[in-house]
């Protein structure tokens, strides 16, 4: 099976409006290059991304060890790559990065983030969360970040799958 792209990202200079304007500010990453295509779709998906990963509701250190829990559970090496680095600018270090691409009752995570990493793997294994499960994620947050955790966990499950299927091709270093 070919590792090449499915769907070639588009020449910086090509980029619709929208999609110029993220690429300006962050960079010609093929995510946005790629996803770029569909400009319309792009438009919506970079507003709700952007606000999940803005969002103070839940901390940075939570929110990339989600995204790399995802993108272990997804073998989306794209989210990989990318969120590796932004996971260590937020405190995950590489013990617990390794710790999140194998089983994780193999490590000794902070109670407070084991409830939050179950989540991700249940909502992957059963597409719910067992009532033990959310029980633990109700004693250390509230409903506005419970809500926000199983948005982020879906939003980077579905990026993973399309950038998986159309083989979106990390950045070179």
């Amino acid at each position: 099976m070919s590792d090449q792209p499915r769907i070639a990202p588009l020449p910086e200079g090509d980029c619709p409006p929208g999609v110029a304007g993220v690429v300006a500010a962050l960079g010609p990453l093929n995510i946005f290059t790629t996803l770029g295509k569909n400009a319309e779709l792009f438009d919506a998906w970079v507003g709700f991304g952007g606000h999940l990963l803005a969002s103070k509701t839940i901390c940075p250190r939570i929110r990339e060890l989600i995204i790399l829990r995802v993108a272990a559970r997804t073998g989306c090496d794209y989210e990989r790559v990318h969120h590796e680095r932004i996971g260590r600018e937020n405190g995950v270090t590489e013990a617990e990065i390794e710790a999140l691409g194998r089983n994780l009752r193999d490590y000794a995570w902070d109670p407070g983030e084991w409830p939050v990493l179950a989540a991700v793997d249940e909502l992957h294994t059963t597409s719910t969360i067992s009532d033990g499960t959310w029980a633990r994620l109700a004693g250390v947050l509230d409903e506005k970040a419970i809500i926000e955790v199983l948005m982020l966990i879906g939003q980077y499950t579905m990026l993973a799958f399309a950038l998986n299927a159309m083989k979106v091709q990390p950045e070179s270093s």
